[in-house]
């Protein structure tokens, strides 16, 4: 990739050895490694000798892997100053809605010197349901469920950290993640299963984000990111649930999912499915676009669910 295209092409030469910690390095952690390993060190947190498969996998991809466990706070101080720049993909414990985890990794991250940089992957739920209204970043959040309270809590640490250790720390409010290459990363297995989606009276818009675009934002973040800043890392889609469904249905030759009423859907569906059903929004990324400069692959999953 020439260097003009490059998430980090126009960044000054002395930003490009920096040490990059990843915590939370799943599928897009991994992707925003590749897109930082040509330049900077990166390094990626594990449970340590419990995960000895998982930590050479890292290390095939040219990524560090670092012994430690979110749950055990003690082996966490080993993270005190080893990375100038921290990327936070890591959810919140299953259970209760607070997030120790974060809290910890705070923690030992001010031990010593702070990043100088921090990037917080939260989600678009904190917002609770808007009626389908435009959300910007300055809206109210009203979570309604147990793990998008747990993510007001974290994006609370996050930025109390930055004010306490003058890090920039920027969050990353994120919606539906998918890519074909990301394990269950498409509609395909509920096309399928043939789970109903809502009637069109009844639907609610939804938003995206494909998984290479959302690891480019990560990546741009950790240098364009203003301190104490919240972005949304969505596409540009403005689609409610069953048209999404719809075209995935469409681009690979199934049949469209039946639809429902509400009223079905409560009978048929499990709690976590209706909740997923019952906030509607429609995200603007202006900020995303304009402030951190990243250009969408897709701006919608009309082509990134076939790439």
């Amino acid at each position: 990739m020439p260097s003009n295209q490059s998430p980090l092409g126009a960044l000054p030469a002395r930003f490009r050895r920096a040490r990059v910690l990843i915590v939370g390095c799943g599928d897009v952690g991994q992707r925003a490694a590749r897109l930082l390993a040509p330049r900077v060190r990166v390094l990626a947190l594990v449970r340590g000798a419990t995960e000895p498969p998982r930590a050479a996998g890292l290390r095939a991809r040219g990524i560090q892997p670092l012994a430690g466990d979110l749950d055990d706070a003690a082996s966490l101080r080993r993270l005190a100053g080893i990375a100038t720049r921290v990327i936070h993909l890591a959810p919140p414990p299953g259970q209760g809605e607070g997030d120790a985890r974060t809290q910890a990794l705070l923690r030992a991250l001010a031990r010593r010197a702070a990043p100088v940089a921090l990037v917080y992957g939260s989600t678009s739920g904190v917002y609770g349901d808007c009626g389908g209204a435009w959300v910007g970043e300055t809206r109210a959040v009203n979570p309604r469920t147990a793990r998008a309270r747990a993510r007001v809590a974290a994006e609370g640490h996050v930025r109390a950290f930055g004010r306490a250790t003058g890090a920039r720390a920027s969050i990353l409010r994120i919606p539906g993640i998918y890519a074909p290459d990301r394990e269950g990363g498409t509609p395909r297995e509920r096309l399928l299963r043939r789970t109903p989606v809502l009637a069109a009276p009844d639907d609610v818009f939804t938003n995206h984000i494909h998984a290479d675009d959302l690891a480019r934002a990560c990546v741009l973040a950790l240098w364009r990111g203003a301190p104490q800043r919240v972005y949304h890392a969505s596409d540009d889609s403005q689609w409610r649930m069953g048209e999404y469904f719809d075209l995935a249905a469409d681009l690979y030759g199934l049949p469209r999912l039946p639809r429902i009423g509400r009223a079905e859907a409560r009978e048929q569906l499990s709690p976590l499915r209706l909740s997923f059903m019952s906030e509607s929004r429609r995200l603007d990324n202006r900020r995303l676009k304009q402030e951190l400069r990243l250009r969408l692959r897709h701006a919608t999953p009309a082509t990134g669910l076939l790439s």
